[in-house]
């Protein structure tokens, strides 16, 4: 099989590694003219995580890109996606790929989710999936395996991309409802930045009620936007907390955890948009996101931690497992 991958840093350096080395597929990897870490794997063929093999080619050329394969995965920043559509749509047979979406988030701006934002840009919904789930390259190079998910509009592609996908290295399993699954993974990041507030602060216990309480709100959340709650207790959400809440590799919860402790953070934590997506959304459909809007509160400067933990606290006492 023939696939290129758009976009080239941690997540998709690792597919274009997987897809190659142990898929054996013909990969083809496209970034952005003057992106550094494509011209780093031009001239080095390998990065901080993975060494590429001669056999994946490398290219800045977008038309070239997509002719390559039939099947187009792309792994950008979430909040990029229209962006590189809208270049994509210039390329005349792009309605024929199938795109597959690596990235966990939901744009900020529109609070589409992503999947939407292709179909905005004319591609069909049959063309279109998601995969998502746990996993850091760091441990998938090192050959620990882990579980995640493909989910689409058309069950038989889902079906397709299941089977030609999976491996030793990684179960896939098929997915059967696409909101869910898209909102439940780009809602876990935002768990991620509060998992990581949690230990910035020195509490790091109350983690388990993070993950018991943030899957009951994601769910809620999810519900309402037309998904399948039970999404939110699946590979796509709670399944990925580890590799999210606790993993040292956790780019949302090292992000949260620098945060409270006033230090930067250089890299890339999606987490942070997408809680601003999520409450626009809260706020058209009158949906209560406490978690979410907390540590909102918090990146935005409007409530110390301290505060927002009082206010939870305080909050009226309720039934554990009211109706969603």
């Amino acid at each position: 099989m023939n696939i290129t991958l758009l976009g080239c840093g941690r997540w998709g350096s690792f597919i274009a590694w997987y897809m190659d080395s142990v898929k054996h597929n013909n990969v083809m990897v496209w970034g952005r003219d003057n992106d550094p870490l494509l011209d780093n794997l031009i001239k080095t063929r390998k990065n901080d995580y993975v060494t590429f093999p001669d056999s994946i080619q490398l290219t800045h050329d977008l038309t070239k890109a997509l002719n390559h394969s039939e099947v187009i995965i792309i792994s950008i920043s979430a909040q990029a996606v229209r962006s590189l559509m809208s270049n994509v749509t210039k390329i005349p047979n792009y309605k024929d790929k199938t795109f597959v979406l690596c990235m966990k988030g939901i744009e900020d701006t529109t609070g589409k989710r992503l999947s939407e934002v292709l179909i905005e840009s004319g591609v069909s919904p049959d063309k279109i999936a998601v995969w998502v789930g746990p996993g850091h390259i760091q441990e998938f190079t090192r050959h620990v395996p882990n579980c995640m998910i493909i989910d689409s509009y058309n069950p038989n592609l889902t079906k397709y991309l299941v089977e030609n996908f999976s491996s030793d290295l990684i179960r896939f399993y098929i997915g059967n409802d696409i909101i869910g699954s898209e909102i439940g993974a780009a809602a876990k990041n935002v768990m991620g930045i509060g998992a990581g507030m949690l230990d910035g602060l020195g509490y790091s216990v109350l983690k388990g009620a993070l993950m018991a309480r943030g899957a009951h709100e994601v769910a809620r959340f999810i519900k309402a936007k037309g998904g399948n709650e039970l999404s939110a207790y699946g590979l796509c959400h709670l399944g990925d907390y580890e590799a999210t809440l606790f993993s040292p590799h956790s780019h949302n919860r090292k992000f949260g955890e620098l945060f409270v402790k006033g230090e930067p953070f250089n890299k890339l934590a999606e987490g942070v948009a997408t809680a601003s997506a999520m409450l626009k959304i809260a706020k058209e459909l009158n949906i209560d996101l406490p978690i979410t809007q907390a540590i909102y509160n918090i990146l935005n400067h409007k409530s110390t931690p301290e505060d927002i933990l009082k206010s939870l606290f305080s909050r009226d006492c309720k039934k554990e497992f009211e109706t969603i």
